[in-house]
């Protein structure tokens, strides 16, 4: 997978660099693991706009993905590798041994016709899904759950991954993408690898109309408002709007907003870096 830049021929292809989709196999997706997605605009159940910035975008329809990998023991084949408007990684579609197909997250390297595993007594390929007790150390690894059996929570998105750093009895120590260090119990799964489409950061949509296109509206900022507006508006000039806050006057840029008694507190071994 690469970017794909383009001459300035007109001014919205300036600036732009998308993906040049070369991993994709697949152009239809598979209609029995597709749900309807309703679009509320912003608008709540009277048609008020309680939310800001959102309406519009392209029609799309949700892809059930498998977070869980539960399917142990039983072969599956990579059919497909295919785009998800609903998240910034690849999906793959598998076909397994009993029939079953399902989407899963795409790895990093993974290929049409490779076959995957999942739970006790899998490789350690990528891939693979295994419980954290099995993965040997310094793996790289995605798709990682917080708690068993809930499902994939943790490193979904583009081109992320974790480090499975260490064990300490009935937990593993690993080293997230935010640079945290944590411990997670060595019953959760995970998947071998890291996430496809690790070149999203470089994308660049070159004009307003892409944004349009993913139902986001125009952004205005807070010192170009009214003091009626927003807390950062009004001023002679161009005022600077003093120190950081959202429309509600809750300081942003630095303030923390993790609950400090937050049970699982207590599992950070190191914080994420500043």
């Amino acid at each position: 997978m690469a970017i794909k830049k383009f001459r300035p021929i007109t001014p919205g292809q300036r600036f732009k660099a998308i993906s040049d989709y070369a991993d994709i196999t697949a152009s239809v997706p598979e209609k029995s693991l597709l749900a309807p997605q309703k679009r509320s605009g912003g608008r709540n159940n009277s048609g008020k706009m309680t939310m800001r910035y959102m309406g519009g975008g392209h029609k799309k329809q949700y892809r059930i993905i498998d977070f869980k990998r539960d399917k142990f023991g039983i072969p599956g084949i990579i059919q497909s590798v295919e785009y998800d408007p609903n998240r910034t990684a690849r999906i793959a579609l598998v076909y397994y041994n009993d029939g079953e197909k399902r989407y899963i997250i795409a790895p990093n390297g993974i290929k049409v016709g490779q076959t995957i595993l999942s739970g006790e007594g899998s490789p350690p390929e990528i891939g693979n899904a295994l419980f954290l007790k099995d993965i040997p150390l310094g793996t790289v690894i995605h798709n990682i759950e917080l708690r068993p059996h809930q499902g994939a929570a943790l490193a979904r998105s583009a081109g992320t991954y974790a480090n499975l750093a260490n064990r300490e009895g009935k937990y593993a120590v690993l080293r997230m993408p935010s640079g945290e260090t944590r411990m997670i119990l060595v019953t959760c799964m995970a998947t071998i690898g890291s996430v496809s489409n690790s070149d999203h950061l470089t994308e660049k949509h070159g004009k307003a109309g892409r944004k349009r296109w993913l139902g986001r509206r125009p952004r205005v900022r807070g010192v170009a408002m009214n003091p009626v507006d927003h807390p950062m508006g009004g001023g002679e000039g161009r005022a600077s709007g003093g120190h950081p806050r959202s429309r509600k006057g809750l300081l942003a840029k630095g303030k923390k907003t993790r609950h400090p008694n937050r049970s699982s507190t207590k599992h950070i071994i190191e914080k994420r870096k500043k």
